[in-house]
């Protein structure tokens, strides 16, 4: 069913995340999400949740979801959305490989 990643050792990427966000800009500093605070969210969020992990075995989020580009796109919106308040996600981009990406913009 996949092909050459068909393996049963599993195999892995180096994903690369793009995070929008949109809402109001604050007026005092000028900003919709300070982009270190954003960084500090992904990190906590996600990052540390995720790097260097088998995502099949390791990650709660994907014991029953396949590892898709696609999935972890979703999940990464899920599990933002809530925490970048009171901007809003406006797109998660995923690179999987440095041209095979998905853009997930929510449900």
């Amino acid at each position: 069913m996949f092909g050459i990643c068909n393996s049963p050792n599993f195999h892995g990427h180096n994903y690369n995340l793009d995070v929008s966000v949109e809402g109001e800009i604050d007026a005092e500093t000028g900003y919709v999400l300070d982009i270190g605070r954003l960084k500090e969210i992904v990190t906590e969020c996600l990052v540390r949740h995720m790097d260097h992990k088998n995502l099949n075995l390791d990650v709660a989020w994907f014991r029953e979801l396949n590892p898709t580009v696609e999935n972890i796109a979703v999940v990464c919106w899920r599990v933002l959305a809530p925490a970048v308040a009171p901007a809003r996600l406006k797109r998660i981009r995923l690179w999987e490989t440095e041209r095979i990406y998905v853009d997930y913009e929510g449900t």
